[in-house]
């Protein structure tokens, strides 16, 4: 087998090898006109000259490069010369441009992404604000009426610190959601798992809910009766908080004398899916992926007029993960939407 050279080293080697065969050559002419010639002094002349010479060009080569190299690092600032710093610098011009292309690939989508957030953060910024401005304005504008004067009058002075107190219970809404949500997020939300039947649990949610689905005429059912109970090992009060804020999305944006049905699922190792199916308005393909996020609605306005925080989905998202379990969305604008979430089997 013949010799494989590093290709790091080629620069060097055959660069080296010019300087060695020109040097040797040089050397034979001269000691053959001046002195008396040598083979084995040209020889070890010519190995030692070639060896010398790559060793030089290969130390000087990378020292000459990395200079170069780290100037350009320094020099863009979105890039980190670090990374680079902790790297051996070759003469392989061709593995060192891939890497630069790779790193300068690999800062691009870094930036882009933290556009993306940035976005996402004047837009939270915009909903938190918007969210409660709302209530804070009615509550102002009341209590500066009553202030004027409104207050002599008991019927008004009634009326106007009755809808005070509605906008204070939104304010106080939205802000235990979004403390909830934080710590949700920040993992300081402990889950007391303990044994419960599923079954019953659904059962007192649409218990709880069959006022607000009767002013619309809508249905809440199961797909069938469950004589059995389905016992499941969680959180009750996180999965029961699940269970209503996904039904009442189900009412909120489900059409006049609709439905709304909950499902059981066995599934594999030991789990179960939950489905909640409704026929309202369902949801355009392109706002499936936001839908768990804070604030997000699919329409601003009608939503808005329904009430809620319109962090409902992001905190069902955030209970159900806790439990390192996973939700699901399906949908068809104008025919129905259906959100379900696994639990495992007590």
């Amino acid at each position: 087998m013949g010799l494989k050279l590093k290709k790091t080293y080629k620069f060097a080697v055959r660069s080296s090898a010019y300087i060695g065969l020109f040097a040797t050559g040089l050397v034979a002419i001269l000691t053959s006109l001046f002195f008396e010639f040598s083979g084995l002094f040209v020889f070890i002349f010519g190995l030692s000259t070639t060896a010398f010479s790559f060793f030089v060009l290969q130390y000087r080569a990378e020292k000459f490069i990395y200079k170069r190299v780290k100037k350009i690092y320094d020099e863009i600032s979105f890039l980190d010369a670090t990374d680079f710093h902790n790297q051996t610098i070759t003469t392989d011009m061709a593995t060192l441009t891939r890497n630069v292309k790779k790193f300068a690939t690999d800062k691009k989508l870094e930036i882009e992404m933290l556009k993306d957030r940035e976005e996402y953060r004047r837009e939270f910024l915009g909903n938190v604000s918007h969210e409660l401005k709302t209530p804070l304005f009615t509550v102002q504008g009341y209590i500066s009426t009553l202030i004027d004067g409104a207050h002599k009058d008991k019927i008004l002075r009634k009326k106007y610190l009755e809808r005070a107190e509605k906008g204070v219970e939104r304010l106080v809404y939205i802000v235990q959601d979004l403390d909830m949500i934080s710590k949700l997020e920040m993992g300081d939300v402990k889950l007391e798992l303990k044994t419960f039947d599923l079954v019953a649990l659904a059962q007192e949610v649409m218990d709880l809910l069959e006022m607000k689905a009767n002013a619309k005429e809508i249905d809440l059912n199961f797909d069938q009766k469950y004589f059995k109970p389905i016992m499941v090992k969680a959180d009750y009060q996180k999965i029961q908080q699940v269970m209503l804020n996904l039904v009442v999305n189900s009412i909120k944006y489900g059409k006049e004398k609709g439905s709304t049905e909950i499902i059981f699922r066995n599934l594999e190792n030991n789990k179960i899916l939950v489905r909640v199916i409704d026929n309202g308005e369902g949801i355009e393909k392109h706002n499936i992926p936001r839908l768990f996020e804070r604030f997000f609605r699919v329409d601003k306005s009608g939503s808005r007029s329904e009430g809620g925080s319109g962090l409902g989905l992001a905190i069902v998202k955030h209970i159900i993960e806790a439990h390192h379990q996973k939700i699901f969305v399906k949908s068809t604008f104008k025919k129905g939407s259906e959100f379900s979430f696994t639990l495992d089997k007590a």
